[in-house]
């Protein structure tokens, strides 16, 4: 069986698109982001493809013109984002799905990206950055899965070391640190493909 993950971050701007490309890189897997809200262009997207080339992308069920919240940018368009439109995409690949924003982001006055997580029923990769606030940020994210029984395989940490803050976390959450992603000056290719052999490994 293809292994399917969601890619879910505490936050938004946490490094959702380069952890994405690496376990796209890794898996040798597809790439779908249910929802992109502006940037339809160059968005998540476009660099998953850049920097893993020749990685299929599938097309966002919801292509949103304003770099908003997704029920926002929805409202702006004239549009309502509906939960039972989201199918994920039939492959015999690997995939990977990308998020828009943190779990808790709304899509429409009702719903949020955790229903969504639910909806799909897929599990997730939680990606967590190291910044003030990031531990509580992380253990909120974790206990809200928890609570509605979203299968989690594995925890991202991303940019700057705290080894004392991802040592409470993994203690906290019992869950396996998939990776660490280090701060670096640019993202490249060879970036991605340099951590995609470390996740294999």
């Amino acid at each position: 069986m293809p292994k399917q993950y969601i890619i879910a971050g505490i936050g938004t701007e946490i490094g959702k698109t380069v952890c994405s490309a690496i376990v796209t890189k890794a898996l040798q897997a597809d790439y779908w982001k249910p929802v992109q809200a502006g940037n339809l262009n160059d968005g998540d997207a476009y660099w998953v493809q850049k920097w893993v080339p020749g990685t299929h992308v599938f097309a966002s069920t919801y292509e949103l013109q304003n770099p908003l919240s997704p029920h926002t940018a929805a409202e702006l368009d004239g549009i309502r984002i509906e939960l039972n439109a989201f199918h994920v995409p039939e492959t015999e690949q690997n995939l990977v799905i990308e998020l828009a924003g943190g779990i808790m982001v709304p899509l429409n006055d009702q719903q949020t990206n955790l229903d969504l997580i639910q909806h799909l029923g897929l599990p997730v990769i939680l990606v967590s950055k190291n910044y003030l606030g990031s531990i509580n940020h992380t253990l909120l994210t974790y206990e809200i899965l928890k609570s509605r029984n979203i299968p989690m395989a594995g925890i991202i940490f991303n940019g700057q070391t705290n080894a004392s803050g991802e040592a409470f976390i993994v203690k906290h959450t019992g869950l396996p640190v998939l990776l660490r992603v280090n701060e670096e000056k640019e993202i490249n290719s060879s970036i991605i493909a340099h951590y995609a052999e470390s996740f294999q490994r």
